[in-house]
């Protein structure tokens, strides 16, 4: 799954449909910490838990992409639905429906005995995320007085960002020390806290002046669609129809989901919103960031634990600086755009992200940390880090505040879909690169028709394939960093697109915005 900072300015200035209620502020507040936690821990944890799996389950590369992916998928495609339930339900009980799924999954997650079962349990894991996630910013703002909330929401920024920085070192020290398994076990006993502090604590509220009728046939198209061109991308090297037929269904789908919401009276994503040239320009970009992010961060630690031989933990450590830079500098850059506007920063930010990914072009096999990868995660995180917050700015700018919601929860979808998709297609380029550097390394080696047939059978697990030979195992580990340098050139690009995309931006719209604003809390 790809990491995105938890701050969700859009659910705060949702707000404004809110009952604040007095008392169990500090419960509530807890609780959604607490439950929100789960869900970014497993954004970056399991990651670094991907080699251990592997290894465990006897999964190719295609098997623990479909890991992450069943995952991302439900969580994309539901996250507005869950909002929508929880304001029309009660967004308490939706909250605590999906700490149980989420913890139930995780359980099964833990237990899985081969790749099928765990990447069914990791969708399930999905919908209660999607179901929580957006739960947990509801349940402050409807707790909270206005004068508190903008204190509250930072709190729960603060610590929900701590834990997904280290989620990574958790998760590696656990693969290291006990196992892979129980990088999800770790969600049980924080799923019962959450519960047990929500029904005792937490009170309920829900949004009684929202339309009764909610997009199901939108959610159920844009899954479909979605999941069928993944499909299409992942198992694209075993070819076939069935890969064909599934590209052509998800495209057909995502064309019907289009046409639906563009009908639909309460639409799980108003078309309405792209008419703003800021919206859509935003929305851009963000595509673009996220995917040439998530996509690379799917595989650096494939390439630190199988070729650069880290332990997990080194592995997930090697990631923090990364993660605490956007922490840390969120704020400051988020009076960028207050002083520049939205074209400067937004410009910057994904050139020195671009910078970022051309450094991690520089190493090979071996080599100091500190002289190797520190330096491009540091600079790739600076980049990030600049573009954040200006981004989610720009986004609920271009809106009226009464669309402030639905313009975030369509931003955070677009992210994650952006992800999904870049796991897809890198992993596809990478496969690509990988085996044709592997032919020409291994005709240099001239071996003997048993060993060759052995390496062509492993192919599929990338570096994660062995061999009795020495020379084997160093020219599949340098066919993997070739391949690992393909994607990262698609990063720069995809990472430079963006930069261009924020050239298309309004400031006059940004600027004409302010005025209409809630002052901030």
């Amino acid at each position: 799954m790809t990491f995105r900072p938890p701050c969700d300015e859009g659910a705060i200035l949702a707000a404004y449909s809110a009952v604040p209620t007095s008392g169990n502020t500090k419960w509530t507040l807890a609780a959604t910490i607490l439950g929100s936690s789960m869900a970014f821990i497993d954004g970056t944890v399991v990651n670094v838990a991907l080699p251990a799996l592997q290894t465990a389950l006897h999964a190719t590369v295609s098997d623990i992409q479909w890991v992450v992916e069943a995952y991302a998928l439900l969580l994309a495609s539901l996250l507005l639905v869950g909002g929508s339930l929880g304001d029309h339900y009660g967004r308490r009980k939706i909250f605590i429906y999906g700490v149980l799924l989420f913890a139930a999954a995780s359980g099964a997650c833990g237990f899985a005995a081969s790749i099928p079962l765990l990447v069914i349990a990791r969708g399930a894991q999905g919908v209660g995320a999607a179901l929580l996630v957006p739960g947990s910013l509801a349940l402050i703002s409807a707790s909270f007085p206005d004068s508190e909330r903008g204190r509250a929401i930072g709190t729960w920024s603060g610590f929900t960002a701590i834990t997904a920085a280290i989620g990574p070192v958790l998760g590696g020290w656990l693969v290291d020390h006990a196992s892979w398994r129980w990088v999800f076990f770790i969600n049980l006993p924080l799923a019962l806290l959450v519960i047990g502090i929500t029904l005792w604590r937490v009170p309920e509220s829900r949004n009684d002046a929202m339309s009764s009728e909610l997009d199901w046939q939108g959610a159920m198209l844009a899954t479909v669609g979605l999941g069928a061109i993944t499909f299409s991308l992942i198992e694209a090297p075993r070819g076939g129809i069935t890969v064909i037929l599934a590209g052509v269904i998800g495209i057909v789908t995502l064309a019907g989901f289009l046409g639906v919401e563009s009908r639909l009276p309460s639409p799980m994503v108003s078309l309405v919103l792209f008419k703003s040239r800021n919206f859509s320009g935003a929305n851009l970009l963000t595509f673009f960031l996220y995917a040439a992010f998530g996509g690379i961060l799917f595989f650096l630690p494939l390439n630190l634990i199988q070729v650069q031989h880290y332990s997990a933990t080194e592995a997930g450590a090697a990631l923090l600086p990364l993660i605490l830079m956007i922490f840390v500098l969120s704020r400051w850059s988020g009076g960028l755009i207050t002083r520049y506007g939205p074209k400067t920063p937004l410009t910057i930010g994904p050139l020195v992200a671009a910078f970022g990914f051309a450094l991690l072009l520089r190493p090979g096999i071996g080599g100091s940390y500190w002289i190797t990868f520190f330096p491009a995660i540091v600079v790739l995180g600076f980049g990030m880090a600049i573009s954040v917050a200006p981004l989610t700015t720009t986004v609920m700018n271009a809106v009226p505040q009464s669309q402030a919601g639905i313009a975030s929860g369509v931003n955070n979808a677009v992210s994650r879909i952006a992800g999904l998709l870049a796991v897809a297609v890198f992993g596809l380029m990478l496969y690509a690169g990988f085996n044709r550097a592997l032919n020409h390394r291994l005709d240099a080696l001239s071996l003997t028709l048993a060993e060759r047939q052995q390496v062509d059978q492993l192919r599929p697990s990338l570096a994660a394939t062995k061999s009795g030979n020495p020379f084997v195992n160093r020219a599949i580990a340098e066919s993997f960093l070739s391949g690992y340098r393909i994607i990262l050139w698609a990063a720069i690009g995809l990472a430079l697109a963006a930069a261009l995309s924020a050239r298309a931006l309004n400031p006059k719209q940004t600027e004409d915005r302010k005025p209409k604003r809630a002052p901030s809390s």
